[in-house]
Formats: structure tokens, sequence, C-alpha cells
């Protein structure tokens, strides 16, 4: 991972957040609005949380490969949480992954496919992420760069 790994996370954390302002400006337009609230929160919580990765990211007690696979799976969790939910809010889908915020609104097979596959992915990748970031945080002598 590149030195200035924690600076990438706080542009990253940054335009997540910028993306889930955008994306509440958008609801009256989006087929399930909402969903369309809950991609406006994934997008403005998960650029948070990769805002508060960058903060701590000199703090982790890892190696380049341990860096690496806690870096890409949270930015990856983070915009793919954001941008699941907003394909289900504009293709008015995602109730079978997400029955509350979902109402009623059933997409295509293919539609319906993409969300869960995204939804399934980032689950995974998120909690690498805050196990590998835990495991990093634990207590030691010097954090390795």
């Amino acid at each position: 991972m590149p030195i200035d790994a924690e600076r990438r996370l706080l542009q990253l954390g940054v335009l997540l957040f910028l993306l889930g302002l955008l994306t509440g400006l958008t609801l009256p337009l989006l087929a399930n609005a909402r969903m369309g609230l809950a991609s406006h929160l994934e997008g403005i919580l998960n650029g948070l949380f990769l805002v508060a990765l960058g903060l701590l990211w000199s703090r982790l007690m890892l190696g380049p490969a341990g860096r690496a696979l806690a870096f890409w799976s949270a930015v990856y969790a983070g915009f793919a949480n954001w941008l699941a939910t907003l394909l289900a809010a504009a293709w008015g889908a995602g109730a079978g992954m997400m029955p509350l915020a979902g109402g009623g609104h059933h997409g295509s097979g293919l539609q319906e496919t993409v969300i869960a596959a995204l939804l399934l992915s980032l689950s995974a990748a998120a909690i690498l992420a805050c196990l590998v970031v835990l495991w990093g945080l634990r207590s030691g002598h010097a954090a390795p760069r």
C-alpha cells in the first residue's frame, strides 16, 4: 500500500460522503424513494467510516498485505453499499434482499441478482475490513509502515 493510503482514504471518504449527500437530493426522482433514503444514508455513513479509517491508519500494526486488504475491502464495501442501494432505488427493486427499505418493489431477475451479489460481497468485505483493522489495532510497541 502506498505511504499515502491515509490521505487516499480521507479523499475517498469525503467523496463517498458527498455522493451520499447528492443522492439525498435525488429522492423524488427515484422509483423507490425509501431505498434512495437508504442509499443516501449508506453514502454518508460509509464515507464517515472511510474518513475514520484514514485518521487511524497510522496506528494500525499491519504489514503491507494486511494494509492492502484493509484498504481495498473497506473502500469496496463502502462504495458497493452506496451503489447497491442506489441501483435498487433507481430500478424500483431490492425487496428480495432488503425487505424494509425495498418495500414491495421487485426488479427483474437480473436486477435482483446484481443487487444481491453486491450486497453479499460487500457484507463479506466490510466484515473482513473490520476484522483486519481490529487486528491491526492490537496492542504493541510500534506500528510498522
